[in-house]
Protein backbone atom coordinates (compact mmCIF):
# COMPACT_ATOMS: atom_id res chain seq x y z
CA UNK A 1 0.00 0.00 0.00
CA UNK A 2 1.49 3.61 -1.08
CA UNK A 3 1.46 6.62 0.87
CA UNK A 4 -1.84 8.05 -0.66
CA UNK A 5 -3.50 4.61 -0.57
CA UNK A 6 -3.05 4.77 3.37
CA UNK A 7 -4.30 8.39 3.18
CA UNK A 8 -7.74 7.53 1.43
CA UNK A 9 -8.19 4.73 3.88
CA UNK A 10 -8.03 7.59 6.81
CA UNK A 11 -9.90 9.68 5.22
CA UNK A 12 -12.89 7.27 4.11
CA UNK A 13 -12.54 6.01 8.11
CA UNK A 14 -12.89 9.94 9.51
CA UNK A 15 -15.68 10.00 6.90
CA UNK A 16 -17.19 6.37 8.22
CA UNK A 17 -17.11 7.72 11.73
CA UNK A 18 -18.39 10.98 11.23
CA UNK A 19 -22.03 9.33 9.34
CA UNK A 20 -22.07 6.67 12.92
CA UNK A 21 -21.52 9.51 15.08
CA UNK A 22 -24.33 11.45 13.47
CA UNK A 23 -26.93 8.74 13.69
CA UNK A 24 -26.37 8.29 17.87
CA UNK A 25 -28.87 8.58 19.97
CA UNK A 26 -29.64 12.49 21.11
CA UNK A 27 -28.69 12.32 25.12
CA UNK A 28 -25.74 12.59 27.28
CA UNK A 29 -24.24 9.63 26.61
CA UNK A 30 -24.60 9.82 22.80
CA UNK A 31 -23.48 13.43 22.91
CA UNK A 32 -20.22 12.63 24.27
CA UNK A 33 -19.52 9.79 22.54
CA UNK A 34 -20.33 11.36 19.20
CA UNK A 35 -17.89 14.19 20.05
CA UNK A 36 -15.06 12.03 21.19
CA UNK A 37 -15.14 9.57 18.56
CA UNK A 38 -15.45 11.97 16.08
CA UNK A 39 -12.22 14.08 17.83
CA UNK A 40 -10.50 10.45 18.01
CA UNK A 41 -11.65 9.02 14.11
CA UNK A 42 -10.69 11.81 11.99
CA UNK A 43 -7.36 12.57 14.29
CA UNK A 44 -5.07 9.76 12.16
CA UNK A 45 -6.19 11.19 8.76
CA UNK A 46 -4.87 15.00 9.85
CA UNK A 47 -1.77 13.63 12.17
CA UNK A 48 -0.72 11.20 9.13
CA UNK A 49 -0.70 14.60 6.61
CA UNK A 50 1.96 15.94 9.23
CA UNK A 51 3.86 12.76 9.23
CA UNK A 52 4.21 12.83 5.76
CA UNK A 53 6.24 16.22 6.25
CA UNK A 54 7.86 14.74 9.30
CA UNK A 55 11.32 16.56 9.58
CA UNK A 56 13.64 13.27 10.88
CA UNK A 57 12.52 9.59 11.26
CA UNK A 58 12.31 10.01 14.75
CA UNK A 59 9.66 12.77 14.19
CA UNK A 60 7.67 10.55 11.54
CA UNK A 61 7.82 7.75 14.32
CA UNK A 62 6.59 9.94 16.79
CA UNK A 63 3.57 11.28 14.51
CA UNK A 64 2.69 7.75 13.65
CA UNK A 65 2.55 7.04 16.96
CA UNK A 66 0.25 9.48 17.45
CA UNK A 67 -1.65 8.13 14.88
CA UNK A 68 -1.69 4.69 16.23
CA UNK A 69 -3.13 6.21 19.63
CA UNK A 70 -6.07 7.80 18.17
CA UNK A 71 -7.12 4.74 15.96
CA UNK A 72 -6.94 2.36 19.44
CA UNK A 73 -8.92 5.06 21.11
CA UNK A 74 -11.33 5.11 18.23
CA UNK A 75 -11.57 1.36 18.59
CA UNK A 76 -12.39 1.20 22.15
CA UNK A 77 -14.77 3.83 21.64
CA UNK A 78 -16.66 1.87 18.54
CA UNK A 79 -16.57 -0.77 21.25
CA UNK A 80 -18.27 0.82 24.04
CA UNK A 81 -20.39 2.44 21.65
CA UNK A 82 -21.80 -1.25 20.10
CA UNK A 83 -21.99 -2.94 23.78
CA UNK A 84 -24.38 0.32 25.30
CA UNK A 85 -26.52 0.51 21.82
CA UNK A 86 -26.66 4.60 20.64
CA UNK A 87 -26.97 3.24 17.27
CA UNK A 88 -28.63 1.34 15.05
CA UNK A 89 -26.44 1.67 12.41
CA UNK A 90 -24.37 -1.38 12.83
CA UNK A 91 -23.57 -1.92 8.91
CA UNK A 92 -21.31 1.62 9.62
CA UNK A 93 -20.61 0.89 12.80
CA UNK A 94 -19.29 -2.79 11.51
CA UNK A 95 -17.35 -1.27 8.80
CA UNK A 96 -15.77 1.41 11.04
CA UNK A 97 -14.88 -1.24 13.82
CA UNK A 98 -13.07 -3.72 10.86
CA UNK A 99 -11.26 -0.81 9.46
CA UNK A 100 -10.09 0.53 13.08
CA UNK A 101 -8.69 -2.62 13.72
CA UNK A 102 -6.88 -2.76 9.99
CA UNK A 103 -5.82 0.37 10.57
CA UNK A 104 -3.96 -0.37 13.69
CA UNK A 105 -2.00 -3.29 12.13
CA UNK A 106 -0.97 -1.14 9.06
CA UNK A 107 0.56 1.56 11.82
CA UNK A 108 1.83 -0.72 13.44
CA UNK A 109 4.06 -2.44 11.52
CA UNK A 110 4.97 0.92 9.69
CA UNK A 111 6.48 2.47 13.17
CA UNK A 112 8.25 -1.29 13.66
CA UNK A 113 9.52 -0.58 10.12
CA UNK A 114 10.53 2.80 10.73
CA UNK A 115 12.38 1.29 14.22
CA UNK A 116 14.10 -1.01 12.41
CA UNK A 117 15.28 1.31 9.86
CA UNK A 118 16.76 4.34 12.08
CA UNK A 119 19.04 1.75 13.98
Amino acid sequence: MNKQELENRLIDFAATIIIVASKFEKNYAGNHLAGQIIRSGTSPALNYGEAQSAESTKDFIHKMGICLKELRESFVCLKIIEKSNLTSDLTNLTIAKTEANELISIFVSSIKTAKTNLK
